[in-house]
């Protein structure tokens, strides 16, 4: 009971200074965002316009800093987080909501299927450690190194511009309809496999690595040698007792991956013109989208938060010996 009472009240506090943090950064830039949406707009607003912009956007000058606090607040319980100048005005959470299903479909698929695969692939690698197997080492050490950008610009001249297996961008081609149809669904999967293919290669050489390291040093305690002696079957002693145990600090790293999923692959979307949550970001930045730019490090924020929620559960389940040290 302790342990889950003190890590809720540790997420509720990392909860709360980051939503004071998102509340005091626009607010300590220089201007604010309707300031920006007029210097845009020059003549076109009246005063009275942009006053009741102020109000909208909780930055009514008649209003001391405390009482925009508490009106931020009732905002966030109302689901209302404000209005994006660079897309007319509309609700934050819509724009967010438009853009989110595409980063968790390529980046969260691609970030699940490197996990699984180069976990599997260290796993058994550790586990026949000083043989063959280990020629896979240079391999993955070396597109561990491969920063993404690169990766999906040598994707791009080789399979878009030369063999022209793959378009070079966009989530859908030109001109189609978007819906729930299998000829969308279908041109959706060709336009992503691209980025998903060099997402997952970029990424994985770090899990083999990682989960290859830690079973050799599991694989060295003194319970696997236990396992070993009462004559268990290897598969038995890899998933039980060595594999089990050696993902626990990959869990961590997972959890973070799963959280900075909502955030996107900024540079991959960008490279693939990929209509994502990084991209929107950057593009909400360089409009000075304040109040955008103020949702999506929101959303990324208690993303993270609940990733790491569910690794510590994740963790708990796996090895109950975190439970115990913390009761």
């Amino acid at each position: 009971m302790r342990f889950w009472l003190r890590r809720t009240v540790f997420y509720l506090f990392t909860a709360w200074a980051a939503i004071t943090i998102n509340f005091l950064l626009p607010r300590m830039m220089k201007g604010d965002p309707v300031s920006a949406y007029l210097a845009k707009n020059q003549g076109k607003i009246s005063p009275e316009a942009a006053d009741a912009l102020r109000t909208l956007f909780g930055l009514d000058q008649n209003k001391s800093l405390w009482e925009q606090y508490l009106d931020y607040w009732k905002l966030l319980f109302s689901g209302d987080l404000g209005r994006s100048f660079s897309h007319g005005l509309s609700p934050v959470t819509d724009v967010i909501a438009s853009a989110l299903p595409w980063t968790i479909g390529l980046v969260g698929l691609a970030t699940i299927i490197s996990f699984v695969l180069g976990t599997a692939v260290g796993a058994w690698i550790g586990w026949r450690r000083g043989r063959a197997t280990d020629g896979i080492i240079p391999v993955a050490t070396f597109f561990s190194t491969v920063p993404y950008f690169w990766m999906g610009l040598i994707a791009i001249a080789i399979f878009s511009s030369t063999l022209k297996w793959f378009p070079a961008s966009h989530a859908y081609g030109k001109g189609t309809q978007p819906g729930f149809t299998p000829e969308f669904i279908g041109e959706v999967v060709y336009y992503g496999a691209l980025p998903a293919i060099t997402i997952v290669i970029a990424s994985l050489g770090g899990w083999i690595l990682g989960m290859r390291n830690m079973m050799i040093t599991v694989l060295d305690e003194d319970y696997v040698t236990v396992a070993q002696a009462k004559g268990l079957s290897n598969r038995t002693v890899v998933t039980t007792y060595a594999a089990r145990n050696a993902m626990l600090p990959q869990l961590s790293s997972f959890a973070l991956a799963l959280g900075f999923i909502v955030g996107g692959t900024l540079v991959m979307e960008l490279v693939f013109s990929y209509p994502g949550i990084g991209k929107l970001l950057l593009d909400a930045t360089n409009a000075k989208d304040y109040p955008l730019m103020q949702g999506v490090f929101l959303v990324i924020t208690l993303a993270v938060l609940v990733a790491n929620i569910i690794a510590d559960i994740a963790y708990v389940i796996l090895d109950p010996r975190a439970r115990q040290m913390e009761a």
